[in-house]
């Protein structure tokens, strides 16, 4: 079920991705019909665009400030909060300032 990822050790997800100047970098962890978890890092300024996802889209900052917008309200986020974005509604990610997050999609 899990990939890209040391089963058996502890770790801290944030250091699953390294910054890169100007991209979003993601990592894959899980990918089935049920959930997708991916680990994302954004270099300040960089974004994924409007789009919508096939299920429930739960985020949590866990390093720096990102900017959320979801069916046209702003959430700023900071490490350690959590936002769930709701199936289908549109929604936006922006980097405040450089940012990691964990993603966790249930379909």
């Amino acid at each position: 079920m899990y990939k890209n990822i040391e089963k058996q050790v502890s770790l801290k997800l944030k250091d699953l991705v390294d910054y890169q100047k100007g991209q979003v970098v993601s990592k894959t962890l899980v990918q089935n019909e049920q959930v997708s978890m991916t680990i994302f890092s954004f270099d300040k300024g960089e974004e994924i665009s409007t789009h919508a996802a096939g299920g429930d889209a739960m985020v949590t900052v866990l390093e720096g400030i990102g900017r959320f917008t979801v069916g046209g309200e702003q959430f700023i986020l900071q490490e350690g909060d959590t936002l769930v974005m709701p199936k289908d509604i549109p929604h936006a990610v922006y980097g405040e300032e450089q940012f990691k997050m964990q993603l966790i999609v249930s379909f």
